[in-house]
């Protein structure tokens, strides 16, 4: 699996932007095949930066209900919680 393929897209929300500006992490989507020692040099490549740990959380589809009823499906993904080390930034998130 080539580097560009492991990182779908990143995820931006109220949540990624918080744990970015405190806690120096940056959130991605993920190829749902990677582990995180792949995700790990996939950032560090592609973005230049050093990178200090790597969590992973899975979402597993799931059916969406509207007003008591199954009305489709919810596709489940994988989830990547990156922390930089300490002064580094990815200037891809800012000003997002």
């Amino acid at each position: 699996m080539h580097k560009t393929q492991i990182l779908i897209k990143p995820l931006v929300s109220e949540k990624s932007n918080t744990i970015k500006e405190i806690q120096n992490q940056v959130a991605f989507i993920v190829h749902p095949h990677a582990n995180k020692y792949q995700i790990r040099e996939a950032v560090e490549s592609l973005f230049n930066v050093r990178v200090d740990r790597v969590n992973i959380i899975r979402r597993r589809p799931g059916r969406k209900t509207r007003f008591g009823r199954a009305s489709g499906n919810v596709s489940g993904y994988k989830k990547a919680y990156v922390s930089l080390a300490a002064g580094e930034k990815i200037e891809f998130f800012e000003g997002v």
